[in-house]
């Protein structure tokens, strides 16, 4: 098992190799040399003495390797290249969408250059009318810095704009500017500054360095909440057609064919029977995963990469409905868990909420069931209300549904089928947002022979660092500096799986776990569920 300081060795050489040499030698270098030093430090777990005494399994073989779900050595070579490729060509800020892919989806245009400092001032005071907990937010904050070491965009990349209170500063320097009797009076004197067309183009890089994990206001002696500051500027980016072009493309396949990655309806029907087909080769049974079943007790809604990547996630929820006698269904309509609307444009968010909402109307079934999707499951469970009329049924998350059937009796796991050490990546808008904390270590407790927690647990978990909609690959060498606190919390519990029950986790867990070199391999806890699941099917 890895040892401390050669944990901490190996972020610095990686992280050396990223940059040109003469970046090595500078002021800014030594100071990411602190914060590393730093990250190794507080994600030491206090069960880690432990953790080095069962030591972590060998296992060199690609047979075994695949025997136990993990990577290969040729996939994890294929795809370190791949990321180092995506790094060489990273940029410091998101490609920006075309007009044309903005309109699609009832975006406005991009506007003039010139004409958007003032846009932005409207819009701005437009908030300062409709959210008064935004600007209160931006009123108290007292720079004391309990937030700067707490967040990991800053303690990746050393940025003063990215600490939460630097990032904050950007627009509440404008705030007291233009809307604070001092401000108007005395400008630079009372903390403001002229807005500018810079001014925007720091709004645009730095909103969108931010992964609204809502670590800082954990930490904020006064709870301030910079994701709703960083959503909130977002909005006014929106409207001034400043939207990366990936975040657009994700909501034009989801207005397009209800899922992110544009799939077409008969494209994942093929992927289902292939799937079925698998589990039957797998299992000798015939384990079903209906389309459009009216009168199911549940309506699962998955995310898409489910049917494109994750196989093993989709494949783990048919074997625990089968095994558990759940009637079920998806919809041909809508094939996504996560909701995009949520980083961008509440009219985005909305639409989403209520197609999903609509088709389990359409299909009369007893509840709907959200998958492994962290701000998805944040949508539902915190604005449906705002967002949709009355539901006449339950929505619940697949963790709650799991647990249900392990303590009814209604599955049987056997937990000698994942018998590597596994730890947990606590989603942000599960964990901080939700409050879904203990119900996933229950469930890996349940199903894994050698779960060991991270540190920082809980609700003070470090985000996976391509949440909010940051896993653009131009973003890469950002998207693997944020994730430097991550992977030092699996480095210091010596687990090889990594168990994240979120879609944007297990979209940028793989390559942090590859490109920092932990040995880890990332599944949902669905997956590990149907793995334990099998013996009894």
């Amino acid at each position: 098992m890895m040892k401390l300081q050669e944990g901490l060795n190996k972020l610095i050489e990686i992280e050396a190799n990223s940059l040109p040499e003469s970046e090595r030698k500078s002021e800014a270098f030594k100071e990411r040399q602190r914060l590393d030093k730093k990250i190794m430090e507080m994600t030491i777990p206090p069960e880690k003495a432990e953790y080095d005494r069962r030591g972590t399994p060998i296992i060199d073989s690609d047979e075994e390797r695949e025997k136990h779900h993990l990577l290969t050595f040729d996939e994890i070579e294929v795809q370190r290249k791949a990321i180092e490729g995506m790094i060489r060509k990273s940029v410091d800020r998101p490609y920006l969408a075309r007009a044309k892919d903005l309109a699609y989806i009832g975006i406005p245009e991009p506007m003039e250059p010139e004409k958007r400092p003032e846009k932005a001032l409207e819009l701005l005071g437009d908030m300062r009318d409709d959210f008064r907990s935004l600007m209160l937010s931006v009123d108290i904050c007292t720079k004391c810095g309990a937030c700067v070491e707490a967040c990991h965009t800053y303690l990746g990349t050393a940025d003063p704009n990215n600490a939460p209170v630097g990032r904050v500063d950007l627009l509440r320097k404008i705030y007291k500017r233009y809307f604070t009797r001092a401000g108007r009076l005395f400008g630079g004197f009372a903390g403001g500054e002229d807005i500018t067309q810079e001014t925007i183009d720091l709004w645009y890089k730095y909103f969108y360095q931010c992964n609204e994990c809502r670590r800082c206001a954990t930490f904020c002696p006064f709870g301030i909440d910079t994701c709703e500051i960083t959503i909130q500027a977002r909005q006014i980016l929106t409207k001034l057609g400043l939207v990366p072009d990936f975040i657009v493309s994700v909501a034009r396949g989801m207005h397009h064919v209800g899922n992110n990655i544009n799939i077409p309806p008969a494209a994942y029907a093929d992927t289902c029977r292939f799937l079925k087909e698998e589990m039957k080769e797998e299992t000798g049974k015939d384990i079903p995963i209906p389309i459009d079943q009216e009168g199911a007790e549940v309506l699962l809604n998955p995310s898409s990469s489910e049917f494109f990547v994750t196989f093993d996630s989709i494949k783990g929820a048919a074997k625990m409905f089968y095994a558990a006698g759940t009637s079920w269904t998806l919809s041909s309509k809508i094939l996504e868990a996560a909701n995009f609307g949520l980083f961008f444009d509440y009219g985005v968010m909305k639409e989403h909420n209520n197609r999903l909402f609509n088709e389990a109307a359409r299909l009369k079934v007893k509840r709907v069931v959200a998958g492994e999707c962290g701000h998805g499951w944040r949508t539902w469970k915190m604005f449906s209300s705002q967002l949709s009329k009355p539901l006449n049924y339950p929505v619940t998350h697949l963790e709650d549904e799991i647990l249900d059937y392990l303590r009814d009796g209604r599955i049987k796991v056997d937990k000698s089928q994942n018998p590597l050490p596994v730890t947990i990546q606590d989603p942000c808008n599960m964990a901080r947002a939700c409050g879904y904390i203990d119900q996933p270590r229950q469930i890996l407790r349940a199903v894994c022979e050698d779960f060991r927690d991270c540190w920082p647990r809980g609700d003070r978990n470090f985000c996976c660092g391509g949440a909010s909609g940051l896993l653009m690959d131009e973003f890469m060498y950002h998207r693997m500096m944020f994730s430097k606190p991550k992977a030092a919390q699996v480095y210091n519990t010596g687990a090889l799986i990594l168990a994240a029950p979120c879609a944007i986790c297990k979209a940028q867990l793989p390559n942090t776990m590859i490109y920092w070199q932990t040995g880890a391999t990332v599944h949902g806890i669905i997956d590990l569920v149907g793995y334990a699941v099998n013996p009894f099917l």
